[in-house]
C-alpha cells in the first residue's frame, strides 16, 4: 500500500512537471494551423449558411427584448414561428407583427419554463402543429440584482436558477428527439456574466455559468446530431437594460438607478443588431458567439487578469465603507460625463417609448 502511494505520489509529481511545458509547447505549434483552419471552416458557413424558410423555430422569452427580436429575425427568413411567454397579450402582439414580416405560421404559447410539465407542453403543442422542430431558441430569462447578504431571504433568489437554468434544461430534454430527427439546432441564450463576476450579479451569474456548462457538456454527448450554439450576450438593449429586475424581497422592479450603476459606462448595443448576429450565427452552425463582439475580450481579462478585473469591479461597484450602497464610482461616471445620451438607445434611456 506504502510502495503504490509512493508510486503514484510519484506521478503526479512527473506531471506537474511535464504537462505545462508540453502543453505550451503543443500550443505553439498547434495554434496557428488550428486558427487558419478555423478561418477556412468560418468562410464555408458564411457561404452555406442555412435557411430557415418553412422550418419551424420555438422561441421561449418571446413577449419582449431579445426574444422578441430574434421571433421577427427568424420571420423575416420565412421560419414558421413558436413564441412562448407568460405574458399573453404582450405574445399575440409579438405574434401578429412576426406576420408582418414574413412569417408563414405563427403560434403564441403562453407557459412558464420554469415549470417542467409547462416547457412539456410546448414542445408538444409545436410539433403537434407543425409537425416537427427545428430550432429551439431557449432565451428566456430573469436577473436578481442585488448584494447577497443584503438578500432579505435567501429563497428569495430561487427563480433566477427556476428560470434561467432549468427553463433551458426542461425544453431541452422534451425537444431533443424531436430535433435529432430534424437535424436541428439548439441556441442557448445565455450572458458575458456566466465568466464576469460583477457585484450584485452573483446569483444570474451562477445561474449563466450553469447553463453554459450543461450547453458544453451536451455538445459532446449529442453534437454529431442536433447542432448548439451558445451565446453570451453582453449589454443588449432589453427590458433588463431598462432597469428590470428581480429585487431582494423577491419581486420585479424597474429601477433606474440600479441599472445605472450597474451598466455605468458600458455601451448598450441596439436589440435589432444583436438578434440579427444571432439568427446569422445559428444559421452558419457556429458553436459560440458573443454580442457585442468587443465583449469576448474580458474573458481573457478574467483568464490572465483576475486580481486586476476583482480590483476594477470592486472599486467601480461597490461604494465606500459608511456610504449609502448606491454611492458608487461607477454611477458618478455616467452622470458626470453626460455618456448615457450616447451609450444607451432611446428605449433603455426612457423605459415607456415603447408603450408610447
Amino acid at each position: 500500500m506504502a510502495s503504490s502511494e509512493v508510486l503514484l505520489g510519484g506521478g503526479g509529481l512527473v506531471l506537474n512537471v511535464t504537462i505545462p511545458p508540453m502543453s505550451l509547447a503543443l500550443l505553439l505549434f498547434v495554434l496557428p494551423p488550428y486558427l487558419f483552419f478555423k478561418l477556412l471552416l468560418s468562410a464555408a458557413q458564411h457561404v452555406f449558411s442555412e435557411d430557415v424558410a418553412g422550418k419551424v423555430i420555438l422561441i421561449t422569452g418571446a413577449s419582449s427584448g431579445i426574444g422578441e427580436h430574434l421571433a421577427y429575425e427568424y420571420a423575416r427568413r420565412g421560419g414558421c414561428l413558436a413564441l412562448v411567454a407568460r405574458r399573453e397579450n404582450r405574445l399575440r402582439d409579438v405574434a401578429n407583427t412576426a406576420v408582418c414580416f414574413g412569417s408563414p405560421d405563427v403560434l403564441a404559447i403562453t407557459a412558464d419554463v420554469s415549470k417542467v410539465e409547462d416547457c412539456k407542453h410546448c414542445v408538444d403543442v409545436t410539433v403537434n402543429h407543425f409537425g416537427r422542430l427545428d430550432h429551439l431558441v431557449n432565451n428566456a430569462g430573469i436577473v436578481p440584482v442585488c448584494l447577497f447578504e443584503e438578500t432579505t431571504d435567501v429563497t428569495n433568489l430561487a427563480p433566477a436558477m427556476d428560470v434561467n437554468f432549468w427553463g433551458s434544461v426542461y425544453g431541452t430534454y422534451f425537444a431533443i428527439p424531436h430535433l435529432k430527427r430534424s437535424g436541428g439546432r439548439i441556441v442557448a441564450i445565455t450572458s458575458s456574466a456566466g465568466w464576469l463576476r460583477a457585484p450584485r450579479l452573483s446569483m444570474y451569474g451562477a445561474t449563466k455559468a450553469a447553463a453554459i456548462a450543461f450547453y458544453e457538456t451536451l455538445k459532446v454527448e449529442i453534437g454529431r446530431e442536433v447542432g448548439i450554439t451558445i451565446v453570451t450576450p453582453g449589454m443588449i438593449e432589453s427590458e433588463i437594460s431598462q432597469g428590470k429586475f428581480l429585487s431582494k424581497e423577491g419581486q420585479v422592479v424597474l429601477d433606474l438607478e440600479l441599472r445605472d450603476l450597474e451598466v455605468s459606462i458600458t455601451p448598450i448595443m441596439p436589440v435589432k443588431e444583436a438578434a440579427k448576429s444571432i439568427v446569422d450565427s445559428a444559421c452558419r452552425g457556429e458553436n459560440c458567439l458573443t454580442v457585442p463582439a468587443w465583449v469576448w475580450q474580458s474573458f481573457y481579462w478574467k483568464v490572465y487578469f483576475p486580481e486586476m478585473l476583482e480590483w476594477c469591479n470592486r472599486t467601480l461597484l461597490i461604494s465606500k465603507v459608511g456610504n449609502d450602497e448606491r454611492d458608487t464610482l461607477s454611477k458618478k461616471l455616467l452622470y458626470l460625463t453626460g455618456l448615457k445620451q450616447h451609450l444607451y438607445p432611446e428605449m433603455v434611456r426612457d423605459p415607456h417609448v415603447k408603450e408610447q
